[in-house]
């Protein structure tokens, strides 16, 4: 049975704070985006990959002889030779200056990196391998090519902090790589 004294008693005690109220609310926000963060860090490590094997794919194809079919409205290249054109040998002859290499054999290499180290990049197979050596390449391409504009190196400099994410984070739940692991550990 309350008394008048228990009622006073409740009336004085101190009500809920407002961080009482408020950590529940923020310990529950954390979480949700928490799952939303690692539900999105696969697509994040993908669009990584599929961002810096586009554009390093896309300079291949412009080394060498290329075809290209319609669908949906728009127009995909493809290589028809993994071989340098004339234009290109031109190009690393007197544009590009690569140190330690001759020209035919910087193109030779070059053409070669940029069309098929992207496709093992965009898959994620061998990712932190395939990372590292575009991540190389990137710089020898900046060193290269003295011409660059600040644009140009700007690009270079986001491709080659994601070549260097690949490289420390992996890459991701979305690659050949990680589908090889979870079959060997079986």
């Amino acid at each position: 049975m309350m008394t008048a004294t228990d009622t006073n008693a409740m009336a004085d005690s101190p009500r809920y704070s407002f961080w009482a109220k408020a950590v529940p609310l923020l310990c529950k926000a954390d979480a949700l985006f928490r799952k939303t963060a690692n539900f999105l860090t696969p697509v994040a490590d993908f669009l990584a990959r599929y961002w810096v094997a586009s554009a390093f794919f896309s300079s291949g194809l412009s080394k060498t002889t290329t075809g290209s079919f319609m669908l949906f409205g728009h127009a995909f290249n493809y290589p028809l030779s993994l071989l340098p054109t004339e234009s290109t040998f031109t190009l690393f002859q007197y544009e590009y200056q690569v140190p330690l290499l001759p020209s035919t054999l910087a193109a030779y290499m070059g053409t070669a990196v940029e069309l098929l180290l992207p496709v093992f990049l965009f898959l994620g197979l061998g990712g932190r391998y395939v990372a590292l050596a575009m991540f190389v390449f990137n710089i020898v391409a900046v060193i290269s090519y003295p011409d660059l504009m600040a644009a140009g190196l700007a690009e270079h400099q986001v491709w080659g902090l994601l070549l260097l994410i690949t490289m420390c984070h992996g890459p991701g739940k979305l690659s050949l790589d990680h589908l090889i692991s979870r079959f060997i550990r079986r």
